[in-house]
């Protein structure tokens, strides 16, 4: 394929996926044209109609790469191709008029059109998500979803060096702000010329929609407050969650915690996020009912899954707010030692709460995952986080999305676990292969339960590396999952009620 034939691919790529209007074409032949610093086009050229995406970039990339015009290297290739894709990406007012349009037909069909030109501009990169590794493992507590992300390219030294000698910025603030649709970027931020922000009126206040660029499942969005201002779990914060329910019945939309270690990667602005997928919490019962006395309209209680949850089901969001808020209050000053739970040491509070709010069969629920970010000698990185004989899988935090039943693992366990996976199935030594040494414990372990064979192997791997992430979140988990547990949980229900 030409540079020329790439051009008008592109652009008749643009057409069928709803990108540009037909009478656009000269147009947006035109722009990329600009764009590859290019004076003209082949009068023969004939568009690829057949071509992916990814080829058509390709083409596009390799001939400014060798022209001069972009750096040989992901980021800068990165940067590059997306400058290419906003050049046929709708403005913001289009993509808004034309989700406001359709929104008042159902809320489905909005979300429906906005994920696709999400897709289709390339700010999903789709073509790097299907890499991702992704699998099911059975638990008791149904079935938990394994991802191993790969969606996410590593910065490679030039961009490093380059990001070293780059002025500092503080614009936009940070990747969330909404300043970020139609940035170009930079080395040490990412382009953004294809990004396209919905905004949402939230119980008065700005706030906007977005997707994850790495979505990690069906429509995974982001909701952000329109002020660049720090993550606070509060009563007002539940509000809006239902505000967003309200909106897009179809979605879920929780929040990470607003503590180090139990929160999300990003505290410093509040967001929440959501999508049209059901994780396996939400498919997890009531195993223990609780009365909640004081709201006679709010039924629910502990829920049978390996982290600390209580569920509030009602048709009352006020109702179901307000007690919401009681509990967050009241947790947050709830120390017992018995348990090992301490609201703060030496002034440093230790108790928050991760929400998930969803409206399922004529009723709305809040799910509130009690966390806790203490430390100790023995656990430095956490008590109630993954602990040390986990940290060859995971050592990351445990954020909303993995609470919820969806492990989002390192990169590096793809390479890791083909490498085990031979060794284990040809008795090659663990210990004196440094990519996998750290393995060795739990792939014994693994040897030793199991008839490995060169067929059933990986399907192993999967499954104990699924075993170890239930586990993980067992950890993570306030109250043991034991009698000892549960009577400790029902003393802090019964505190509610006091």
């Amino acid at each position: 394929m030409t540079v020329s034939e790439a051009i008008k691919s592109l652009v008749k790529y643009g057409v069928r996926e709803g990108l540009l209007d037909a009478l656009d074409e000269k147009w947006a032949v035109n722009r990329l044209l600009e764009v590859m610093q290019l004076d003209s086009i082949e009068a023969d050229a004939v568009a690829d109609e057949a071509a992916a995406l990814e080829d058509i970039l390709g083409v596009l990339l390799d001939d400014a790469c060798e022209r001069g015009i972009c750096e040989d290297s992901v980021v800068f290739r990165d940067l590059f191709d997306t400058k290419l894709m906003g050049a046929i990406t709708p403005r913001p007012s289009e993509v808004i008029k034309s989700f406001e349009e359709l929104y008042a037909e159902s809320p489905e069909k909005a979300t429906e059109f906005y994920y696709h030109i999400s897709r289709k501009s390339d700010y999903i990169r789709e073509y790097r998500i299907k890499n991702d590794v992704k699998w099911v493992t059975p638990t008791e507590y149904g079935d938990i979803d394994i991802t191993i992300n790969l969606s996410k390219p590593e910065k490679d030294p030039k961009a490093i060096a380059a990001a070293l000698k780059m002025k500092q910025s503080s614009y936009p603030l940070c990747m969330l702000c909404p300043e970020n649709e139609g940035y170009a970027g930079r080395v040490n931020h990412p382009a953004r010329q294809n990004h396209r922000v919905i905004p949402l009126d939230l119980e008065g206040e700005s706030w906007c929609l977005q997707y994850s660029p790495y979505v990690y499942y069906n429509e995974h969005c982001i909701v952000f407050d329109s002020i660049h201002q720090p993550m606070k779990i509060t009563e007002k914060g539940f509000r809006r969650l239902f505000a967003i329910v309200k909106k897009f019945p179809h979605y879920f939309v929780g929040s990470n915690a607003d503590l180090p270690i139990v929160g999300g990667s990003v505290l410093t602005h509040d967001h929440f996020q959501g999508g049209n997928y059901t994780f396996a919490m939400a498919k997890a019962e009531i195993e223990t009912p609780v009365e909640f006395k004081k709201y006679p309209s709010v039924s629910g209680g502990i829920v049978k899954w390996p982290m600390s949850v209580l569920r509030l089901v009602g048709e009352n969001t006020d109702d179901i707010c307000s007690l919401a808020g009681e509990i967050l209050a009241k947790w947050r000053n709830y120390t017992d030692e018995e348990a090992f739970i301490f609201a703060e040491t030496d002034g440093v509070p230790h108790n928050t709460i991760t929400p998930i709010a969803r409206f399922r069969n004529g009723k709305y629920e809040l799910d509130l995952v009690l966390r806790n970010n203490i430390t100790t000698e023995e656990f430095p990185d956490g008590v109630y986080h993954p602990h040390p004989q986990h940290h060859h899988i995971k050592k990351e935090n445990i954020g909303l999305i993995e609470v919820m039943g969806l492990a989002v693992l390192p990169s590096r366990l793809k390479t890791e676990m083909a490498v085990l996976q031979d060794a284990l199935v040809n008795n090659k030594d663990i210990a004196a292969d440094e990519r996998i040494a750290k393995h060795l414990e739990w792939a014994e372990q693994i040897k030793k339960n199991n008839n490995i064979t060169a067929e059933n192997c990986e399907k192993i791997l999967q499954d104990e590396i699924g075993k170890v992430f239930a586990d993980i979140l067992g950890q993570c988990g306030v109250y043991a999952r034991n009698e000892e547990g549960k009577a400790q949980f029902i003393k802090f229900t019964d505190y509610i009620n006091e």
